[in-house]
């Protein structure tokens, strides 16, 4: 059976949100193009490592000198999205191994995300080979930079770091595991 194919090529919208308090966040990677809205949930290490992978390919296409696209250093500010996600949130899949890449012939960051496999038990990160889903997004490069940015505020907005250990506290409070001093 072919999978099923969530495609979005020039989306209306591309960011990461949560759900959730602190400590109990799920992260989601929702796309909408007009009425049609896909959420993916992610693990928040894949959202930060698709965040700083994009900003990577960004950055390479400035320093190349042939590459004839024009490419923001920063987001532009018309592109800025800090909305909450749409609601309802509802949940195509969990995603296991993503796919970046560049499309020059769009001008486009590239986006894969494939459905996590539980039935996997074995630490090989290859995709299946008829993956029952799959997220294809398509982003111009302003929309990539504005998406590295939110998605970096939604990782950082979490519980705040304990200021001896560096561990997440929480509402209730938080057992230290800093080393005694003397």
């Amino acid at each position: 059976m072919p999978a099923l194919v969530h495609q979005f090529d020039w989306p209306d919208r591309v960011v990461v949100g949560t759900v959730g308090r602190p400590g109990s966040r799920t992260f989601y990677l929702q796309v909408r193009d007009g009425a049609r809205r896909t959420s993916v949930a992610l693990e928040k290490e894949q959202s930060a490592v698709l965040a700083e992978k994009i900003d990577e390919i960004l950055d390479a296409l400035m320093a190349d000198g042939e590459n004839r696209f024009s490419v923001p250093a920063e987001a532009p500010v018309e592109l800025i999205d800090n909305e909450p996600l749409d609601q309802p949130v509802e949940e195509e899949f969990r995603a296991g191994v993503m796919r970046l890449g560049w499309d020059p012939s769009t001008a486009q960051v590239v986006v894969e995300a494939f459905p996590f496999d539980e039935t996997d038990d074995s630490d090989d990160l290859e995709i299946a080979p008829e993956p029952s889903e799959v997220l294809v997004v398509r982003m111009p490069v302003g929309t990539a930079r504005a998406f590295v940015q939110r998605t970096r505020q939604v990782v950082r907005s979490g519980r705040p770091p304990c200021p001896l250990c560096g561990q997440p506290v929480d509402d209730d409070g938080h057992v230290c595991g800093a080393p005694e001093e003397p």
